[in-house]
């Protein structure tokens, strides 16, 4: 098994900052991302959705920009031809004039933001409107954050951020900053 180190490890402290006896936000790394990305070429897109979906026991691959999702794992399409599939898998065989898959998982650091207020909190830093009839669960986004590419999945337990590994500590300190307004609580 691979052993996943942390971009973000000894860099914050767990506790309640910024308005007192008030929770609008939870900021939380999620360590361990298992994170696999699958391309294709537009020939082939509809057998590659079909056999991703099969494979991972998903009823219907989702559509561009949504999430499907059973469990602990999730199928995240985040470009036309790109796939991201999430969670503990193992690596899809994919026959090369099909497709490709590649292991991204140490490019990456996952941040979930929560609570009431997040969708508030993180609309002062990306311009996606997060209203729910805009941005419903499910829903996948690729944005900047402070001039870096992000890409949020909106899930059942808040905002998941997938942002890139040499930016996470920065990143960081602006979601925390931010998040201070409303009351804050890393966990």
């Amino acid at each position: 098994m691979v052993e996943r180190i942390s971009a973000l490890i000894g860099h914050y402290q767990f506790g309640h900052f910024g308005k007192e006896e008030q929770v609008g936000v939870v900021l939380s790394e999620l360590p361990n991302l298992s994170l696999i990305q699958v391309a294709t070429w537009p020939e082939n897109f509809q057998e590659l959705s079909f056999q991703l979906a099969k494979s991972y026991g998903i009823k219907n691959a989702p559509e561009k920009g949504k999430c499907a999702a059973i469990g602990d794992i999730a199928l995240l399409h985040v470009e036309p031809l790109k796939w991201w599939c999430y969670g503990p898998l193992a690596p899809l065989e994919i026959p090369i004039e099909t497709g490709a898959s590649l292991d991204i998982s140490h490019s990456r650091a996952h941040v979930r933001l929560s609570g009431t207020e997040a969708h508030v909190c993180l609309n002062r830093l990306i311009s996606v409107d997060l209203r729910s009839s805009a941005c419903p669960v499910g829903s996948i986004v690729s944005t900047s954050l402070h001039h870096v590419g992000v890409t949020i999945w909106h899930s059942k337990d808040g905002y998941e951020l997938f942002v890139p590994r040499g930016f996470a500590i920065d990143l960081w300190d602006i979601l925390k900053a931010t998040a201070e307004q409303f009351g804050l609580d890393i966990a």
